[in-house]
């Protein structure tokens, strides 16, 4: 019996020095005119724009909103600094307002990259951002902290990736364009989260 109780004792002492588990990513699906994709959403790392990003997503926000920007190598004439991003937002025509914008959780601190399919919150200056959310089509490190895509350097606010239907976010990248708008806009049906 007393050699059994170093096993307990060790056992338990595992348990209490084991780090605590991460969240589950949430799963989020984009319903859009040219077929639909998966996000997931990583609440653990980028808590803030995790759940800014969610009660967009609960609110019903998104749905009847566009995917209205393309941008890439051949449309951005005034930046040096070239990225390859599809950008969506709320449905403009509905009655409520926006949420007030959230703080910025940067690259450095949540250790979300901005890669291929990683989706990530648009903005002007730090602690602006709202709504309107963004996705990588490629890696797009500038875009990280520290990258000078935005000239304060503080980088955007990663926050999950895509992980079913990257086709049709590069379908929506491939659709026409006039400048760096979708012409016309690719309607979003619904967004809502799956399971």
């Amino acid at each position: 019996m007393t050699a059994l109780l170093p096993l307990v004792v060790f056992g338990a002492v595992g348990l209490a020095c084991a780090p605590p588990a991460a969240d589950d990513p949430v799963r989020v699906v984009v319903e859009t005119e040219m077929g639909a994709f998966e996000l997931d959403v990583d609440i653990d790392r980028a808590p803030v724009t995790a759940a800014n990003f969610l009660r967009y997503v609960d609110g019903g926000h998104y749905d009847g909103g566009v995917f209205h920007r393309t941008v890439h190598e051949d449309n951005q004439p005034n930046d040096s600094i070239r990225i390859a991003v599809i950008q969506g937002g709320r449905n403009r025509d509905a009655t409520v307002e926006s949420f007030p914008p959230i703080a910025l959780e940067r690259t450095r601190e949540t250790g979300i990259l901005h890669t291929d399919g990683a989706v990530s919150m648009a903005r002007g200056g730090p602690d602006t951002a709202t709504h309107s959310f963004f996705i990588c089509v490629g890696d797009q490190p500038s875009l990280d902290f520290g990258g000078m895509r935005n000239p304060d350097g503080q980088g955007f606010a990663a926050f999950g990736s895509v992980v079913e239907g990257i086709d049709v976010v590069r379908a929506i990248h491939r659709a026409p364009y006039e400048a760096q708008a979708l012409t016309p806009p690719v309607g979003i049906v619904r967004v809502y989260r799956k399971g």
